[in-house]
């Protein structure tokens, strides 16, 4: 995984930059073209290309924490996230299994191309049928990821780098075994409450630098592009199986001053990492 050293917290737009990523279906020149964007309820195929500047879809992918793609649905109201990785056929187009319920989603493409920097673009598709649309959940410290006790530290900051630590537990033990989950312990994606700004950061250190610690805490560095509601989705990988903790989060305006600085990037992380 490469370095991105141009920005201070160690992200590049889209993941974790004060510019927010996500919110375009077309940029550069490259285009996030769904097979359709009215789809089936239940467990789905969705089918999609990424088009490039010449108008042909994108085969070659500089793979971004051991893939080439990946893929992020989330329905509008901020429910049902998932996180996969498709499957690309020799024409350029990709097959991602989601679980579908009624409403309105958006889809994530996370990717780079060849000679160019890692971007996220966004589409919109709709699922029919009843559609219950549930209300944000408040923002708390604990939360439960089925049978581990996931606790959060510190404060998403607008305009301003800053550390947010998670603390994994089971059955009220740290849990100081985590498996490496696509190259590093824990993966985390940012979403903006209202219009699902996406940031993608990656946690500080990887596993074969000798330093990290297997948990129980994992800590990123993050740049929220504005003040607000954000909801934070962290994956982590135990005992073989990955889990989903989902936090919802107010961020502030940073204080006036100096930001503070992110310590420098271990070899292996193009943010302070929200994926995989």
């Amino acid at each position: 995984m490469k370095n991105h050293d141009d920005h201070a917290d160690g992200s590049h737009p889209g993941h974790g930059a004060v510019e927010p990523g996500g919110l375009l279906v077309s940029q550069h020149g490259y285009t996030l073209v769904l097979d359709s964007t009215i789809l089936a309820r239940g467990l789905a195929k969705v089918a999609f290309k990424l088009v490039g500047p010449d108008g042909s879809a994108l085969t070659e992918f500089v793979p971004l924490h051991e893939k080439k793609l990946h893929f992020i649905a989330i329905r509008r109201d901020m429910t049902g996230f998932q996180h996969v990785h498709p499957v690309m056929d020799e024409f350029g187009t990709w097959i991602a299994d989601l679980q579908l319920v009624p409403g309105d989603w958006r889809f994530f493409a996370d990717f780079q191309p060849p000679n160019h920097e890692p971007m996220t673009l966004g589409v919109d598709a709709s699922v029919a049928g009843m559609y219950d649309p549930q209300t944000l959940a408040e923002p708390v410290r604990i939360v439960s990821a089925g049978p581990y006790a996931v606790a959060l530290a510190g404060e998403l900051l607008a305009g301003s780098p800053s550390e947010l630590t998670f603390n994994i537990t089971l059955d009220t033990h740290p849990v100081t075994d985590l498996e490496p989950y696509l190259g590093s312990y824990g993966h985390l994606v940012a979403l903006r409450s209202g219009d699902l700004a996406y940031l993608h950061v990656h946690p500080q250190g990887e596993p074969a630098d000798g330093i990290t610690e297997a948990g129980p805490e994992i800590s990123f560095f993050a740049t929220a592009p504005s003040a607000g509601r954000y909801r934070l989705h962290l994956d982590f990988q135990h005992e073989g199986l990955v889990h989903s903790a989902h936090f919802t989060v107010e961020a502030a305006m940073a204080v006036t001053g100096p930001k503070p600085s992110a310590p420098p990037l271990t070899s292996g992380g193009h943010s302070g990492r929200a994926d995989a």
